[in-house]
Parts: structure tokens; sequence; C-alpha cells
């Protein structure tokens, strides 16, 4: 009992001491903005805090062999980038176009060879801490941040054994990871003339940004008349092979008066609320990067798959369960990744419409 007693006791000193933690943070943070937020605790910071620079600072300590680094790229790579770092299916190739002269010139000579079928990453990367950064933060790409750092080591150690930069029976680690940069083929390709205006010879970064009332009024530019906006047909439908939109919906006005105003000023067609389609849920989560309507981009075509499930009974909350869960298989080899975050709801609209067109 008394042990009980003394437990309770030591939790309740806990709290308060946390409370106590917690009013002082906020007393500080709230010296300048009073009533807002608070500061981040360490924990926090630490979660996003997880960049690597091209010094090498915020590297982790730790390491990974060649042949760990294999394994791993066969079982959670290579359904995407091929077992060699050569697919070009879905992704640009991540290897090839680079040599041992570019090794030791750390310029590669293809990227101004217009006899070069395409671009890897290996020869445009100029820094290692890239492609480590990279892959630790956002690989696989349907389980990011899943990799450890020793994976993370093992991993680029593969990439680079490939590159033929380091020795199949390569360890690479945080200790030897500088020497490794030193060998990067592009690792003088890097231009340091940048887009930020000049102050006194220096990216100006001190510069202060209007926050309120900067402007009376914005004139959108480079808005096309209404009579050649869809002359070339509805150029949101005119998509890369892969990736987002990148054109507007051209069979929409681009510009109309506001509401209940006789002013002349305009503001764009998407700024009055109206409620949202099944299209606009579609691009909204991204379901509109790896699919399209009559088009096979990443993923199967909506026409496709509505085809494919025509009168299943039962296909609706089918489709829901598997766009919720995610997986692979059923239309190849590259996985579609879960949507817990998205609610059933939406799902349900969202398979409805590929399904049925409403």
């Amino acid at each position: 009992m008394f042990r009980l007693v003394k437990f309770a006791t030591s939790a309740i000193l806990l709290c308060v001491t946390l409370a106590v933690a917690t009013s002082a943070i906020a007393q500080k943070s709230n010296t300048k903005f009073p009533g807002i937020g608070r500061d981040a605790t360490p924990a926090e910071v630490a979660a996003w805090d997880i960049d690597v620079r091209p010094d090498f600072k915020g590297l982790p300590k730790g390491s990974g062999s060649v042949e760990k680094g294999q394994q791993l790229w066969e079982s959670k790579c290579a359904v995407c980038h091929g077992t060699f770092g050569e697919s070009n299916e879905i992704f640009t190739p991540i290897i090839g176009g680079t040599t041992q002269d570019d090794i030791k010139t750390g310029r590669v000579a293809s990227l101004s060879d217009r006899k070069q079928p395409q671009r890897s990453t290996i020869m445009k990367v100029a820094t290692v801490s890239s492609l480590w950064d990279y892959i630790y933060r956002a690989m696989p790409w349907n389980s990011p941040r899943s990799l450890s750092a020793d994976d993370t080591f093992a991993v680029v150690a593969y990439l680079l054994s490939m590159a033929e930069v380091v020795p199949d029976d390569f360890v690479l680690s945080d200790a030897n990871i500088a020497e490794v940069q030193k060998r990067m083929p592009n690792r003088n390709g890097m231009t340091l003339k940048h887009g930020l205006w000049n102050a006194k010879g220096k990216p100006d970064v001190q510069a202060s940004a209007c926050m309120h009332n900067c402007v009376a009024f914005v004139q959108i530019g480079s808005v096309l008349p209404d009579y050649a906006r869809s002359a070339h047909g509805n150029i949101a439908e005119q998509n890369r092979e892969y990736g987002p939109f990148r054109g507007s919906d051209s069979t929409k006005p681009p510009l109309e008066k506001l509401p209940g105003s006789g002013s002349t000023q305009t503001v764009a067609h998407s700024a009055i609320a109206k409620p949202k389609t099944p299209e606009d849920l579609f691009k909204e989560n991204n379901c509109s990067a790896c699919h399209a309507k009559a088009t096979k981009l990443v993923g199967p075509s909506t026409s496709e798959i509505a085809k494919k499930y025509q009168d299943q009974s039962g296909a609706e909350n089918k489709l829901v369960a598997k766009v919720k869960a995610g997986g692979s298989g059923v239309w190849g080899p590259i996985p579609m990744p879960s949507h817990p975050d998205v609610s059933n709801e939406t799902l349900h609209t969202l398979v409805h419409w590929v399904l049925t067109g409403q």
C-alpha cells in the first residue's frame, strides 16, 4: 500500500513538474505573440531535423555494406527502379552515363553530349549527401521513413558500387563518406549561380517580406482570351506520362467578377467556394498523379478499372478497402501506397465515380 501511495505521489509531482515546464515554455513563446502557440520541444525538433548537409552535418552514425544494400534494393527498390537502377518504365534511371574519367575529373562529360539518350541521377547529383538524405526521408515510395540509418548507408553503397564509385565489397559509413564524396562523378558540376537577388555580392536572404495590404490589386497575367482557351482541347487532360496535372481546366472561364460587387476587380475562378466534385477530390487526394481517365500512367486508367469491375457484386466496398490498405500485383509490379488518412466517405465517393462516372 505504501508503494502505491508513493508511486501516486511521484506521478502527481511529475505531472505538476511537466505542467510548470509547459507553462514556462508557453510564456516564453508568447512574449511576442501572446496566446499563440508554444516553443517546439527538443523531441519535436529532433523528429523533423533530419536533413544531411553537403558537409555531412546532420548525418547519423552508422554503416552499411554493398552486399546488404543489394538485398534491400531487390526487396524494396527494384520494383520501381530496376535491379541495376536502369528502369525507365516509370522513373528516370538512377545509374548510367558516367565513366572512370568522370570520377577523376568530377565532371560528367556525357551531360554535354547530345548523343546521350537519357540523363541518370548519378550523372547529375553533385553530393553523396543528397542521395543519402533523399533516400532516408522519402524512400521507399510506398513506405517513406521506414529505412534505418544503417539501411540507408547500405542502399547508397549499392548504388555507388553500380556506378563504380566504390568497390563491390565496400562498407559505407559516417566515417568514410567524406572520402567517397571525392569520387562523385559530378562533384564539380554544381553551379553557384542562383536565382536569388544579390545584395552586395551575396544572396539576399535578409529582405523583409510584406505580409499585409502589400498592393491594392494583383493583375493575373498570361491568360488566354475566351475564344482561344479550348482551341486545342482541355489543357487539364493533356498531361505528361506521369505526375500531377500541370494545366488548368480550360473549359471553365479563368476569371470572374467578385460576387455582389460592381467593381471591375477580378478573382481567380477557383477562389469562389463551390461544392467539391468527385473530379476535385480525385485531384485533391493526388489520385491524378498515378491515374488518368483513359490513359495508363503509373497505374491503370479509371476506364480500365471500371471495365474490370463492371457488374461485379460488392465492387465498390472491395475497391474502397484496397485503396485504403494499398498493395500491388493486380495491375502490375508498381505498388499503390495506402491511404489511411482519407475518410471512408471520400473513398466511397471516389470509387463510385471511377466505377460509374457519377
